[in-house]
């Protein structure tokens, strides 16, 4: 009895997991903010949040004001994707029911370009990608996008510093 729960129990595991790991195309047809997209996906929105990076926020309802290089960011991802196809390479489904996915146009891998450009920060605390770990120096050293600041606030410390109703 014992194992065949535990057999159902990993059986059922194995189907969530796998409706996570879910590829498709769409076409993106709002960006929220540096690393939140709407794609359309099979004529329905999709909110998808770019995993491994975090950029800075910006304004939201309920949120007081946009963090610097919020809009800047944002304006980047929508030159990048903007009413274009992209491939959504699904890993999970974040507590706040965004899908969390790799983005990609062509040969194109949308979330390390954000990091190149300097418009997100690598997010190792949910990844161990030494790639975005040395894009994000590498733009740092280049003073590209919010590296041009002194010293600029992570997104994860301005979220705990500004608190949001909603998210």
């Amino acid at each position: 009895m014992i194992v065949r729960r535990l057999l159902l129990a990993l059986l059922l595991c194995g189907v969530t997991l796998a409706a996570h790991a879910e590829k498709f195309t769409g076409r993106v047809i709002v960006v929220i903010d540096g690393d939140t997209v709407l794609v359309l996906k099979h004529g329905h929105p999709l909110k998808v949040r770019l995993a491994d990076i975090d950029a800075p926020e910006v304004r939201h309802a309920g949120s007081q004001k946009s963090q610097r290089y919020g809009p800047a960011s944002r304006d980047a991802l929508k030159r990048l994707v903007l009413h274009k196809r992209v491939e959504v390479d699904t890993l999970a489904i974040d507590k706040y029911g965004r899908t969390v996915a790799l983005l990609k146009m062509d040969a194109l891998n949308v979330n390390e370009e954000m990091v190149r450009q300097g418009m997100a920060w690598e997010y190792s605390h949910f990844h161990s990608d030494r790639h975005y770990i040395a894009l994000q120096r590498q733009a740092r050293q280049e003073r590209r996008g919010l590296w041009q600041q002194v010293d600029p606030v992570p997104p994860w410390v301005w979220r705990s510093q500004h608190v949001s109703k909603r998210r």
